[in-house]
């Protein structure tokens, strides 16, 4: 992330694969954009509550979806 902000890159860092509940906060953190979630989001019992939960963790604990 770093390097990109230093050359003016407006190139975004997707993270896929191991998001989470738990771990979406630190993707995030460590300087993410872009997360992909597939087999937490649909085998989460309300999908939409755990993607708005995700949407807003920004680099917080960890959810309680």
């Amino acid at each position: 992330k770093d390097l990109l902000l230093k050359i003016g890159s407006k190139a975004l860092i997707q993270v896929d694969g191991g998001i989470n509940r738990y771990t979406a906060g630190a993707a995030v953190k460590a300087g993410a954009d872009v997360l992909v979630s597939g087999s937490a989001i649909f085998g989460a019992a309300d999908m939409r509550a755990l993607m708005d939960k995700m949407r807003g963790q920004g680099g917080g604990p960890p959810c309680d979806a």
